[in-house]
């Protein structure tokens, strides 16, 4: 074994990785490897699909020329060696803390970033539209989308795979192969796909064959014309033809993704086709360290952890998302109409208890939130309630269909909006801010914003055997503050009226802070009532008559300023000072970023305390 050191801040990069042999760059890759675990071990983040995807790195940036190629990742958490091999080595310790390299592809970070990525399913319609672009400009360079099978399970993986087929451009699509997305993958089209990947390499198959008729008098050369140009049965018996053939692409692989060599080969051989051709590279989650092995999930994403242990800083029992899900499985017990569902997140939304005890009705649909939220209308349309636990920041990709499919009918479904505010770290793609501002558009839709634990349990049960259409019980990532002691839980109204003319409005875990700002706020010798709605859509009509009265309402929301709460109460004529988000929040530690948005305790006693002493003068 090459036991060579690499220093990557010092390497020209990617250009000086095609100098290497194959067996420095499996010392790389090692060594890649290890500064992958430890960075994660201390900033925390996405290991375990980093640790899958190295030599492939490696090797896409070996056999291509980016940024003239153009590499799209799909999701973008696994493009931490990307970055490595790109020039950001030496800010790779700063990667998603405040100020740092992002844990996602960034343009304006680097241009061998191609395009935005965070949600899934996204990498082929992009890497088509590029592609497409660079053919009308005559650019004969590349696009690569890097897909993973998890995320082939999203509808608009098909809707770019139908149109880029057919496109006569360079596009290559990467099927990293490893069955996971962050729970198992299920359905079809992994069944599909593990079929594939067990198969003898298919361009090699596919060469024996051809160099078989090459060989065969006669016979051999219009065999060998229809078997390339046809579609029927006979190409089948042959080639044993894949549905990406079907579509309009050629087909290489399956690969060993941790095997240079042959990484080398099999895209070379897909760059010199200069046509769509879909890669196929079986890869290994978490490759490298045996407990990211082990339980590729649990490091899917991760906080930091301890590298003498191995523990991640994973979604513990102490959480808002693990008392929603014990608690819908408490209900459930009592009522066999109540069904669980999943786009391939029961750990990280908490309903690996309801999986776990009530199988028949929990259903995992893959990455696939348009179709949950649809297949959760038929569920409710013939008697059940079904309850799709999901992160905020992917409930907007199921705008329509909670429209469409839900709200129109007056179903009755529940939609647990886990990750709702800042979460933090993961960055713009993922801060859940939006869910107030389009929920609150669509008629028929109930929303709940519970402070702690107690509220949230109550508000469960209320929004599933008391409420009726669509209701939205919306929680943050993490715990209630330690310490904390449960008061009388709510579903609808928690009010700390003392006749002052000031009053502040917030919901959710803002409360916490609000408490705190009064306080500091009441040493200065001043005070101010406070109002927070549990149930905060649709408006309470007592309430913002109630608000009407103060001289002055303070807003605090931890959501995008337009279409938030504080504008509707506005529009009621209340008389409001909101402070909300006024675009995309970058990646920082979440209480770093409330600062910064004025929606901390110490920021939100500065604000009241300059309106109330300049009131008394």
């Amino acid at each position: 074994m090459n036991n060579k050191k690499f220093d990557l801040s010092a390497m020209k990069l990617p250009e000086e990785l095609k100098k290497l042999s194959p067996g420095e760059c499996d010392e790389l890759a090692s060594q890649i490897r290890q500064k992958l675990i430890t960075t994660v071990s201390k900033n925390g983040g996405h290991l375990s699909s980093n640790l899958g995807t190295v030599e492939l790195t490696i090797s896409l940036h070996r056999v291509f020329d980016s940024p003239k190629d153009k590499i799209v990742w799909d999701v973008g958490h696994q493009s931490y060696t990307h970055k490595l091999l790109t020039g950001r080595a030496a800010d790779f310790s700063t990667i998603r803390t405040e100020d740092g390299l992002s844990g996602f592809p960034r343009p304006d970070e680097s241009r061998h970033d191609a395009f935005v990525s965070g949600h899934s399913s996204t990498s082929i319609s992009a890497a088509l539209g590029i592609a497409v672009s660079m053919k009308l400009k005559g650019d004969k360079h590349h696009t690569i989308a890097v897909i993973g099978d998890g995320a082939f399970t999203g509808g608009e993986a098909f809707e770019g795979l139908n149109n880029a087929g057919k496109s006569g451009t360079n596009l290559i699509i990467v099927l990293n192969y490893n069955e996971m997305s962050i729970s198992k993958n299920v359905g079809a089209t992994a069944k599909y796909l593990a079929t594939l990947r067990t198969k003898e390499s298919y361009h090699k198959t596919k060469t024996a064959v051809e160099r078989v008729l090459d060989h065969t008098p006669l016979v051999g050369a219009p065999i060998k014309k229809v078997v390339r140009g046809s579609k029927n049965a006979l190409k089948d018996m042959l080639i044993h033809s894949t549905m990406f053939e079907d579509l309009g692409f050629e087909f290489v692989g399956p690969l060993d993704g941790h095997n240079i060599e042959e990484l080398d080969e099999g895209l070379s051989a897909a760059k010199a086709l200069c046509a769509p051709t879909v890669v196929l590279v079986n890869t290994q989650k978490g490759h490298g360290y045996p407990p990211a092995e082990a339980n590729p999930g649990g490091y899917h994403g991760v906080g930091a952890f301890d590298l003498s242990t191995g523990n991640p800083d994973v979604v513990s029992d102490d959480s808002y998302s693990a008392v929603f899900g014990r608690k819908l499985l408490s209900i459930a017990y009592s009522d066999e109409r109540i069904c669980a569902v999943t786009a391939a997140m029961k750990f990280g939304t908490g309903l690996q208890y309801f999986h776990k005890a009530l199988p028949e009705r929990f259903f995992d649909v893959g990455i696939a939130e348009q179709h949950a939220v649809t297949f959760s209308a038929g569920l409710a349309t013939n008697g059940m309630i079904p309850v799709f636990a999901v992160y905020s920041t992917f409930l907007q990709r199921s705008y329509d269909q909670l429209i469409h499919d839900l709200a129109i009918m007056g179903t009755h479904a529940v939609i647990g909006v886990d990750r709702a505010g800042i979460v933090g770290e993961d960055g713009e793609t993922h801060q859940g801010i939006f869910d107030i501002p389009f929920l609150t558009t669509i008629p028929n839709m109930t929303i709940y914003s519970p402070t702690d634990y107690a509220e949230l349990e109550v508000c469960l049960e209320q929004a599933l055997l008391k409420d009726k259409g669509v209701c939205a019980v919306r929680y943050p990532r993490g715990k209630q503050p330690q310490g904390h002691k449960n008061t009388s839980p709510a579903a609808d109204i928690v009010k700390s009226v003392q006749g002052n003319k000031v009053c502040a409005v917030t919901y959710g875990r803002l409360y916490y802070d609000l408490l705190a700002a009064r306080e500091t706020v009441r040493k200065q010798g001043f005070d101010f009532d406070i109002i927070k709605p549990v149930k905060v859509f649709p408006i309470d009509k007592d309430m913002t008559e109630e608000l009407r009265q103060y001289e002055r309402v303070f807003v605090f929301e931890e959501c995008y300023k337009y279409g938030s709460l504080g504008e509707k109460y506005a529009a009621c004529g209340v008389k409001c000072e909101l402070t909300a988000l006024d675009g995309f929040v970058k990646h920082g530690s979440v209480r770093s970023l409330l600062d910064e948005h004025g929606l901390s305790a110490d920021k939100m006693a500065e604000k009241l305390l300059g309106y109330l002493k300049h009131d008394e003068t």
